[in-house]
Parts: C-alpha cells; structure tokens; sequence
C-alpha cells in the first residue's frame, strides 16, 4: 500500500502507538489501514448420497476441482455467503445447513467456513467461474484433481462421518511446509 485510500496521501509502514505489528499509517490524516485476513464461505451441497463439485474455470487452479464457496462480501452472513457462492458457481439453489469445519490458513491469510448444504433440486449448470459442475459419490470423486487442500480434507472428513454416521465440528489448521514442491500440513485442533 502506497497511498491513504481517504486523503490520498503516502503512508507509512510503521508501528502504531498502543499496537504491537507493523500497519500502514497515512501520516497526514491519521488513519491506521489494517490487513485482515480474509473469509471464504462455501458449502458441500449433498443430494442423496452425492456431492456437488464444480471444475474451476479461473486461477488458481483452473480446470482443478473444488466445492462452491469464495471470499464474503460486505453487507452479508457467512451462511448467506455459502449460498451466493453456490449460486454463482453452480447456478445451484441450496438449503445451507449447519456449520461443519472451520480452517485457518495463515500462509494466505484466509479463514474457510464450510457448511453442509442441501439441494433444493437437480437443476444446476455451470457458472461463469465454472467450466463444469456435477453430482459425485464418494468412489467418484475425483482426488488426485482438487484444487485446494482445505476442500480436500473438508470432503475427506465428509465422508469419514458420513460412513460413522454422525457428524461433528471440526476446527484445524492447514500450513504450507517448507518443502519443494509445497507440501501441506493438517492439524485438527477441535473434533
């Protein structure tokens, strides 16, 4: 950040007075410009025994696969969120259900909130973040092409639950190692 989003002028990167991390500071009117990290709402939209995956027709990750969620928008709940994004992705009206994982990636500075969801009806096409969308069951899924690791471990916590019959909140942590290529850590921290 170059320039004070309210009086146009420089900022600074410095610590503020009563704050312990770097910010950008606009010197001339004041203002602190805190970096948050963002929240992304999704859902697993089920139908019967099958889940809803869409293929992603932008980056990251165009042409992986990935369950229907994106960044919340002002003015929104995350539960709202999760149906937009359903709509938008899969053009997909869902009945968004309780709260099912919530995980932390601080290397990208995002918070996923993902949610069970039912399909109000089998009329879904493709959105225009899209290439494709279709109902999967498990031994169908595609797992060697998901587009993001937290959609991989919310799908495979799913179905652990789904085949134990309960299912249960989980909170957890998903870091990138050191490791090249980048490899990917879980750490459920509340099952």
């Amino acid at each position: 950040m170059k320039y004070c989003c309210y009086c146009g002028e420089l900022v600074a990167l410095k610590i503020p007075e009563g704050d312990n991390l770097p910010r950008h500071v606009c010197e001339t009117c004041g203002e602190i410009h805190y970096q948050n990290p963002k929240i992304v709402a999704g859902c697993i939209p089920e139908w019967e025994d099958k889940i809803l995956l869409c293929k992603r027709a932008i980056e990251p990750r165009y042409g992986f696969w990935t369950l229907p969620a994106g960044f919340m928008e002002n003015d929104e709940t995350t539960m709202e969120a999760a149906a937009r994004e359903t709509l938008e992705e899969a053009r997909a009206a869902v009945d968004i259900r309780e709260l099912y994982c919530l995980f932390n990636l601080p290397h990208i500075n995002q918070i996923y909130v993902m949610f069970r969801g039912c399909l109000l009806n089998t009329d879904f096409g493709p959105g225009s973040e899209s290439l494709e969308v279709g109902l999967y069951q498990e031994q169908d899924i595609p797992w060697g092409e998901m587009a993001f690791p937290v959609v991989h471990e919310s799908l495979k916590l799913y179905f652990q639950d789904r085949a134990a019959g309960q299912f249960r909140f989980r909170v957890g942590d998903i870091t990138k190692t050191a490791a090249s290529p980048p490899q990917y850590e879980v750490k459920i921290l509340q099952s």
